[in-house]
Formats: structure tokens, C-alpha cells, sequence
């Protein structure tokens, strides 16, 4: 028998790094961070493994379901550590496997940055 315990779930808050673009001008530090998310994004093999995982039943893949996307496992592995580091996936490591996840706040903070003021 276990003594281990379920912990729960814990959302990770993510402010939004600046307000809609078309509210005001970026600040330098505010433009610094926006633009290591979207540089993230803005490899193609990265946009299909990030793409992958979020289309992915669940919303979580195992790096052996996502694999397929023309080059070799090392580079696959190099892409979603750069995923990882810019925040937009998280990951568990299950056995000999890695699980990866889309961080819903980090996108709802993407999406509001992209999304048009509302009009007065």
C-alpha cells in the first residue's frame, strides 16, 4: 500500500506582458519579451511541434507522437527545449518518455496582445 497523496493542480498565472498593440506603443522591455515568444513561434519545424502538441487530444503530447516533422530527434529535442525556455510548453517526463503541454495562459496573453482594442 502507498502513502502516496494526489496534489492538485495548480494553473499557472501568467500576466499579460503589455496591453493589445493597438492600444499604445510597446515599451522597450515589453517589446524585449513579446519578441522572444514570437521568435519561438517563428522557426517552421518549431510552429509544427507547437502546433502538434496543441492540437493534440488532451492538449499534452508524448515527444513520440510529435516526432515526425522532417528532421532528425536531436533537432526535435532542440526545438521544444527552445519551446520550453520561451514558456510556451511545459513538460513531464513519464518513464522514458516527455510529455509536452501548451501553457493556456502564456497563449491567452499572445492572443490578448494580438487581439484589436475594443472600440469606445
Amino acid at each position: 500500500m502507498s502513502n502516496a497523496k494526489a496534489l492538485p493542480l495548480v494553473e499557472p498565472t501568467v500576466e499579460p506582458c503589455c496591453p493589445p498593440l493597438t492600444e499604445r506603443p510597446l515599451t522597450a522591455e515589453e517589446a524585449e519579451r513579446t519578441a522572444a515568444l514570437f521568435k519561438a513561434l517563428g522557426d517552421p519545424v518549431r510552429l509544427r511541434l507547437f502546433s502538434a502538441v496543441a492540437s493534440h487530444e488532451g492538449g499534452e503530447a508524448c515527444v513520440c507522437d510529435i516526432s515526425d516533422v522532417g528532421v532528425s530527434q536531436p533537432t526535435v529535442s532542440h526545438h521544444l527545449k527552445k519551446l520550453k525556455e520561451a514558456g510556451l510548453l511545459t513538460s513531464e517526463r513519464r518513464g522514458t518518455w516527455v510529455y509536452y503541454r501548451v501553457e493556456p495562459a502564456v497563449l491567452a496573453a499572445m492572443g490578448a496582445l494580438l487581439t484589436k482594442a475594443a472600440a469606445a
